[in-house]
């Protein structure tokens, strides 16, 4: 049995949790910035920072208490160090590292990606070789796990992430950041009635592009503007997010066909959007050996339970962090080959 104090810190979310053995969540605190940052319509990593600094002290205290633990029941600290704004990083980091260092406690350093696809974790055991779709804000990969810890890039984007275009689009049309699960509702109420590109859909690769599909948008929207013209929301809405899934979706059928897994995992942001949940789950009765796992959607943004999940791993696996672990906010899985 292990219990792991686990700290995430990387964007826009203060976050600290208690799990134990990778699979139980004791207490899992978040301190979101996101009221902080709509008005700039994104995240601004100098008022990230200061609230990570304001906010993570008092996490801690409260994810020992909620979880009735206190220091001398950890076994390690798992921390988020990268990828993500350095500048967070570095205050999940500070504060890990003097919890490690004060109590004796080994110090994980744990992947924020393998974080987002471990919360699947808590849903049922995962079984290998598994594929995972992993679709965030600032991250779109498929990424092959042939065993426990292990990670290979199979495919992801060239340009835009499918969440950091969400909120592009989003802008444009003057919804509230994040856009994500708002245009994910008005998806729900129209018609895929403009046929956006579905950019590399047939190009004999993993990867992804969605720049293109936000130009298309940006440019149809603001050519109506124009003419005075008025598009109706919620038809731009579900042709976006049709766009969007389809190419996911295609993407991730064509890997289905070229690996032999035993479960599909769906993590990241984007993983709590329904339209794309649905999809997956009817594509995926063509392959009824593979288990569609994807994480709850409570645990689908940013959290620290997500990095106990993988911290636990790795703990297990005899990952360890110097006093002299370093942000790396440019941190990647390797690439298949």
């Amino acid at each position: 049995m292990s219990i792991i104090l686990a700290f995430e810190s990387s964007a826009d979310e203060t976050s600290v949790a208690v799990v134990k053995n990778g699979t139980e969540i004791l207490s899992n605190e978040i301190a979101t910035q996101i009221k902080s940052h709509q008005r700039f319509g994104g995240i601004v990593p100098e008022v990230a920072s200061r609230h990570h600094i304001e906010q993570i002290t008092i996490l801690v205290e409260k994810a020992l208490a909620d979880a009735q633990v206190s220091y001398e029941d950890l076994d390690a600290v798992a921390v988020t160090y990268g990828p993500g704004l350095v500048g967070s990083l570095l205050i999940g980091l500070t504060a890990a590292k003097t919890i490690a260092w004060a109590h004796n406690l080994p110090l994980v350093p744990t992947s924020h990606l393998a974080g987002h696809i471990m919360a699947a974790r808590f849903v049922k055991p995962i079984i290998y070789p598994a594929l995972a779709l992993l679709v965030s804000g600032g991250h779109t990969e498929l990424v092959y796990l042939p065993a426990e810890g292990e990670f290979k890039v199979i495919g992801e984007t060239r340009d835009d992430a499918a969440g950091e275009s969400y909120d592009k689009v989003g802008r444009v049309m003057g919804i509230a950041y994040p856009a994500g699960k708002t245009i994910d509702e008005m998806a729900h109420l129209g018609q895929d009635t403009f046929h956006f590109p579905r950019a590399m859909e047939n190009d004999g690769t993993y990867d992804f592009s969605f720049s293109g599909l936000k130009s298309a948008f940006i440019n149809t929207y603001h050519n109506a503007e124009q003419r005075n013209e008025v598009l109706d929301k919620n038809d731009l809405a579900t042709s976006f997010q049709a766009a969007v899934v389809d190419v996911l979706v295609d993407k991730t059928k064509t890997a289905l066909q070229q690996y032999t897994v035993k479960q599909l995992l769906l993590g990241g942001g984007v993983a709590a959007n329904q339209g794309l949940r649905a999809a997956l789950t009817a594509m995926l009765n063509e392959f009824p050996d593979t288990d569609f796992v994807p994480v709850p959607l409570k645990l689908a943004g940013d959290n620290a339970a997500m990095i106990g999940a993988a911290g636990e791993i790795f703990f297990r696996q005899g990952r360890r962090g110097d006093w002299s672990l370093n942000a790396d906010p440019s941190l990647e899985f390797e690439y298949e080959d």
